[in-house]
């Protein structure tokens, strides 16, 4: 038997060989603290959150650094039950979160869940939410679940806000021609639907030319921005109103008869003419002629209504302007 060996038959341990086999496992040690630390410093720097939560006991086995950011609530605070995390969702969202959940283990994987959450100091935060399952058990079922929330909010908020852009009159704040024009035929086809009436309504400032010409684009101005005010404080609450173009204004009154919505044009007539616009140190009056017509049942879309409420609110002109044509 050599050197190297003892009674027993196993290998001895060379002079020096212990502590280098000490050493290196003290190193391997000290790269793995690194990773570790260099894992969390990233999973705290990032504006999410990593998750894991175990569906059968009901248990969040994880929450990432990025909790207490995220959702304004201790770190320690670990909601260790569904009903926990559900508190912090939306009421409205919380069926959605719910049910997305048993979709994750039916299907593996979601590639992206979006809903929102109150956070603890009260401010409402929207996530998108990945999550996947992790491998199955022994009995072949998938037991933990594993996802990736990110904050959106400020990607919601500028998406909002570029949707408001995109379908709001840049001087008015009212539907522009675009938006308001989507709208109507979104009702145009549940009318149809549901066999319901529907009303259209067109006004066109009088001599708005003049105005311009006059007293300046300033006062012009005014005159539309107080106009689209009024008519949108006198029309219904379901009414649809918007601006489609220069001194143009159009209405859609749904589930409504024309003779169910002159009463409206009426008062819209009267409150537009009651506004007064200081102009050159006088007070400037303005009056409007208005169209308005019923769905017909071989109207083919909604230009066919668009088409007869221009032909009524044009014989309004013809007839002396400042009234209400119904065709």
């Amino acid at each position: 038997m050599s050197r190297e060996e003892v009674g027993s038959g196993q290998l001895a341990v060379r002079p020096g060989e212990e502590g280098a086999a000490l050493r290196q496992a003290q190193a391997e040690l000290r790269r793995l603290q690194a990773r570790e630390q260099l894992f969390g410093r990233l999973l705290a720097s990032v504006n999410a959150l990593l998750w894991a939560y175990d569906w059968q006991t009901r248990q969040m086995l994880y929450l990432s650094p990025g909790y207490e950011r995220i959702f304004g609530r201790p770190a320690g605070a670990l909601p260790d039950a569904l009903a926990d995390w559900l508190a912090c969702v939306h009421p409205d969202d919380r069926d959605y979160v719910l049910g997305s959940l048993g979709e994750v283990l039916d299907k593996g994987a979601i590639e992206r869940r979006e809903y929102r959450i109150v956070r603890g100091d009260g401010q409402l935060r929207w996530l998108s939410d990945k999550c996947y399952c992790g491998d199955p058990d022994e009995d072949g079922r998938a037991r933990i679940i594993v996802g990736l929330a990110e904050d959106i909010t400020e990607r919601r908020q500028l998406e909002s806000e570029l949707q408001r852009l995109a379908s709001t009159d840049g001087l008015t704040h009212s539907s522009n021609r675009r938006h308001f024009f989507e709208c109507a035929q979104r009702e145009l086809q549940l009318a149809r639907q549901y066999g319901t009436p529907l009303a259209f309504l067109l006004l066109d400032i009088d001599n708005f030319k003049r105005i311009n010409d006059t007293h300046g684009h300033q006062v012009g101005d005014q005159v539309l921005q107080r106009l689209a005010d009024c008519c949108v404080t006198t029309l219904r609450g379901g009414d649809l109103f918007g601006r489609i173009g220069g001194e143009e204004f159009a209405a859609l009154f749904p589930r409504c008869r024309p003779e169910q919505a002159l009463p409206i044009a009426e008062r819209l007539q009267r409150s537009i003419g009651a506004l007064g616009f200081a102009a050159g140190g006088e007070t400037l009056r303005i009056t409007v002629s208005q169209g308005l017509v019923g769905l017909e049942p071989d109207d083919a879309d909604l230009g066919a209504l668009y088409a007869r409420a221009d032909a009524a609110m044009y014989q309004a002109k013809r007839q002396g302007r400042n009234r209400i044509v119904r065709l």
